[in-house]
C-alpha cells in the first residue's frame, strides 16, 4: 500500500478562486478592477480672476482634469470637492457645461460636496452635479449677479487732475471711474446684470426643479444660507462628507483617486492656457499692481461671506 505525502500543494488545499481573491489583495487599490471606484475632482477659489501668481478657476484650467476624471473606466461615479466664493459668470457657466456634457457623453453620475462655501459661480457649479452634499456650516446660494467699481472725480479734483479721453462710439467709456456717473449708464448695466440673473436663475430651476422649496423672492435674491437651511430650502440634498458618504453608497472598498491638475517643468501646476512668472522684467511694477488688485478683490469676494 502506497502513502499519499502528507505535504499538498497550495492548488489542492486552497480554491482557485480563494487564490485569486489572495492575489488581488496584493494589488494596490487604484489596480483592482474589483473595486468600486469614484475620481474626485477639487475646484476651489475664485471663478475666472486669474494671475500668474494667484491663478483662479477657469474652463482652461479645469477641462482636461474633469476631461481625466470622467475617463475612469470603473467610475460609479464622479464626486466634485466646491470651496468657491463665485466670480466670473461666463467661467462658472462653461465650467458648468462642460460637467454636464461630459456626466451625459459618459452616463455618469455626478455628486458635488461643499466645503467652506459654494456661493454664487460657485453655486453654479455645484448645480452640474445630481446631488449637492454640504456641512451644517457650509454657505450656500447667493443666486445673483454683482459688479463694483471706484469713482475718483472727487480725488482728481483735489489734485488738479483733468481726465482727457477721446473715443469713437459715446458708449466707449460707459461707467469709467474717473468721469462722473451717468444715469443712463447704469441703468444699461444693470439690464446686462437682470439678463444675466434670469440665465442663472433658469439654470438652478433646471438643475434643481421640484426640490426647490423656498420662496422664489428669496431664493433668487442673492442671499446665501447654512447648511441645514440651504437643505430645507431645496438648494442642497443633504448633510454629509465625501468619505462618509461615498463609503455608505459604495462600500467600505471603494477607490476615491484625487484627480489633481496637470503639472509643467518644475512640478508646478499648470493652471490654464497662457499665464507665466514674469520675474523682474520690464513689466514687472504694472504685473505687481495687477496681482494686488487682483488679491485684493478675491479678498473681497471670500470675504463677504465671512471667510
Amino acid at each position: 500500500m502506497r502513502l499519499r505525502p502528507m505535504c499538498l500543494s497550495m492548488a489542492e488545499t486552497i480554491p482557485p478562486a480563494d487564490v485569486l481573491t489572495r492575489l488581488k489583495s496584493l494589488l494596490p487599490r487604484r489596480f483592482r478592477r474589483d473595486l468600486p471606484v469614484v475620481p474626485v475632482v477639487r475646484l476651489a477659489g475664485v471663478i475666472g480672476i486669474s494671475t500668474p501668481l494667484r491663478p483662479g478657476l477657469t474652463i482652461s484650467g479645469v477641462a482636461k482634469t474633469l476631461e481625466r476624471a470622467f475617463a475612469y473606466r470603473r467610475a460609479r461615479a464622479v464626486a466634485l470637492v466646491i470651496n468657491s466664493p463665485g466670480g466670473s459668470a461666463v467661467q462658472s457657466h462653461l465650467i458648468f457645461r462642460r460637467i454636464r456634457e461630459l456626466a451625459e457623453e459618459k452616463n455618469v453620475p455626478v455628486l458635488a460636496f461643499v466645503e467652506d462655501v459654494a456661493a454664487s459661480g460657485g453655486y453654479m457649479i455645484a448645480c452640474a452635479a445630481d446631488e449637492i452634499i454640504c456641512d451644517v456650516s457650509s454657505i450656500l446660494g447667493s443666486i445673483g449677479v454683482v459688479g463694483s467699481s471706484f469713482g475718483f472725480t472727487g480725488l482728481m479734483q483735489k489734485l488738479g487732475v483733468e481726465r482727457r479721453v477721446h473715443t469713437a462710439g459715446e458708449r466707449k467709456v460707459m461707467l469709467d471711474p474717473f468721469l462722473p456717473e451717468k444715469e443712463e449708464d447704469v441703468e444699461r448695466i444693470k439690464a446686462i446684470q437682470r439678463d444675466i440673473h434670469a440665465t442663472f436663475i433658469a439654470l438652478v430651476k433646471g438643475r434643481r426643479g421640484a426640490r426647490l422649496t423656498g420662496p422664489e423672492t428669496a431664493l433668487f435674491s442673492g442671499e446665501y444660507w447654512v447648511g441645514n437651511k440651504a437643505i430645507e430650502l431645496g438648494l442642497a440634498d443633504q448633510v454629509g462628507d465625501i468619505r462618509a458618504v461615498l463609503r455608505a453608497r459604495y462600500g467600505d472598498q471603494v477607490a476615491t483617486p484625487l484627480v489633481a491638475g496637470e503639472r509643467g517643468l518644475f512640478g508646478r501646476r499648470i493652471p490654464g492656457i497662457g499665464g507665466e512668472l514674469s520675474g523682474l522684467s520690464p513689466g514687472w511694477a504694472a504685473g505687481f499692481a495687477e496681482e494686488l488688485m487682483s488679491t485684493l478683490e478675491a479678498r473681497a469676494l471670500w470675504g463677504r461671506y465671512g471667510l
